[in-house]
């Protein structure tokens, strides 16, 4: 019974030890949208870095992009649309590539944050990488052209 009691005096006193919350908790990632047409689709979030002040956290996805991808409800677009990118806080850069269904990446300039859809059929997936000064977040979505 000692021993149980001693046990637990420890692990109270090194949970005493840990610091608290800091002003991490006002951090949240900047969310990312596909609009097609009148509809928004949040992109799902693969990889992220971020550093600023007292906070720093990293996340790199482990599995493929094509295992992250089926994750996202694929799009069902037609040939030759437009689609647009928001994303919240400004990003200083915006790089997509799209991901075709023979393996090559093909680099999609975006013109205005709006990008034009392949006007071959297929299975596409896009990875929009967005940058700050404070880090990157790497945002997946799918399409799938009929």
């Amino acid at each position: 019974m000692t021993k149980v009691i001693f046990l637990m005096l420890i692990v109270i006193n090194i949970a005493g030890c840990i610091p608290g919350p800091s002003n991490a908790t006002n951090y949240s990632q900047a969310q990312g949208n596909v609009i097609v047409g009148n509809k928004d689709y949040s992109m799902m979030i693969n990889d992220f870095e971020w550093k600023e002040a007292n906070f720093q956290a990293r996340k790199i996805n482990e599995s493929g992009i094509y295992d992250f991808a089926n994750e996202f409800d694929t799009l069902a677009v037609e040939k030759d649309d437009k689609l647009k990118i928001e994303i919240e806080q400004n990003p200083s850069s915006i790089i997509v590539d799209q991901w075709n269904e023979d393996g090559t990446i093909v680099a999609v300039e975006p013109i205005s944050n709006e990008i034009t859809l392949p006007s071959e059929e297929g299975y596409y997936i896009y990875e929009v990488i967005a940058e700050w000064d404070e880090g990157r977040i790497t945002y997946i979505f799918d399409i799938n052209i009929k």
